[in-house]
């Protein structure tokens, strides 16, 4: 077989398959790429050309890094995916997320998608992003189902990450109120995550959409979760923290929603409760403003929508280190 660029039809199969090849947020193959496209993305990890705005050092190391997870079968894995029915997005099509381009060089190669796709177009607006403990309380998953009722019942997409506790109870909101939900998952479509979340996640594709920047076959990690986060934050101009411990990683979410201008809410619980000392930090630390009701988050949303969501790229966050926009070197 030839040089994988050779064999590639086009910029979406190019997306595809460096989907299959380098880690999401990987910011150096996010800036070349929106730069250069994907054939020559791709060309350019094969060959030893020089590549654009990066010296040599940080070029060799890039190709040494991806150009090994090249597999002989990506055509196949693409042919594959086709085969089984699942959609794919990049961007510039119709249904692309319009907040993800915000993320500037962290912009997900492409989306990987079962269901409703055109929901994903919709305007940022039109969304709000739930998010919250896996271990949440009796207090949390009730407040969950009511705000995602509401929200689906006033004709918002409530999107969310599919695990167990606060993200499943938006998706079953949503879904009580015959609205829709966007489920955003770490790994590939073909492996749900969280799997006791299975039944609920397939009815979500059923009737809204599941999407992953993730291809068919590639396991959610560590890494991929994290990344997930920006993902969550750019989709929604609203997002609301239902309940979360100190360290969550919801907190994650809410703190790249605030970085890219978005309205951040968050739910106050019981001082004395563990499973809201995150939100109390959010509010706290002036990431997210208070809110008691999904009124208040639709306001708050308005009111930033009014003034104009000004973002380009996501900053570090405080505390964040460097080498976290730096992904690992992880086979799928």
């Amino acid at each position: 077989m030839g040089r994988l660029a050779e064999q590639l039809q086009g910029e979406r199969q190019a997306r595809m398959a460096l989907s299959m090849i380098a880690e999401p947020n990987d910011r150096l193959t996010g800036g070349l790429l929106r730069r250069v496209g994907g054939v020559e993305t791709i060309r350019l990890i094969e060959d030893p050309d020089r590549v654009p705005e990066m010296n040599r050092a940080d070029a060799l190391a890039w190709r040494q890094r991806l150009a090994p997870r090249i597999a002989p079968n990506v055509m196949d894995q693409i042919q594959a995916a086709e085969d089984a029915g699942l959609g794919v997005v990049v961007p510039g099509d119709k249904h692309w997320p319009a907040g993800l381009t915000d993320l500037g060089a962290g912009e997900p190669y492409v989306l990987w998608t079962r269901g409703a796709t055109s929901l994903l177009g919709q305007r940022i607006g039109e969304q709000i992003t739930m998010t919250g403990a896996r271990a949440a309380s009796p207090y949390g998953t009730q407040i969950a189902l009511e705000f995602a009722t509401d929200f689906a019942a006033d004709e918002i997409t409530v999107v969310s990450g599919g695990a167990y506790g606060i993200d499943a109870h938006a998706h079953r909101g949503a879904l009580a109120a015959g609205g829709h939900t966007v489920a955003v998952m770490a790994g590939g479509l073909d492996r749900l995550y969280s799997a006791g979340n299975r039944e609920l996640l397939e009815r979500v594709g059923d009737v809204g959409a599941v999407v992953s920047e993730m291809p068919p076959g590639a396991s959610p990690t560590r890494w991929r979760f994290l990344a997930r986060n920006r993902v969550l934050a750019a989709m929604s101009g609203s997002t609301v923290v239902v309940e979360a411990g100190y360290r969550s990683g919801s907190l994650g979410v809410a703190g790249i929603a605030h970085e890219l201008g978005r309205h951040v809410g968050a739910v106050p619980g019981p001082i004395t409760s563990a499973t809201s000392s995150g939100s109390h930090r959010l509010i706290r630390e002036g990431y997210a403003e208070i809110v008691t009701t999904p009124e208040e988050v639709r306001e708050l949303g308005e009111e930033r929508q009014a003034d104009g969501i000004a973002s380009t790229a996501v900053r570090s966050l405080p505390g964040r280190s460097p080498a976290e926009h730096t992904p690992p070197e992880r086979s799928l």
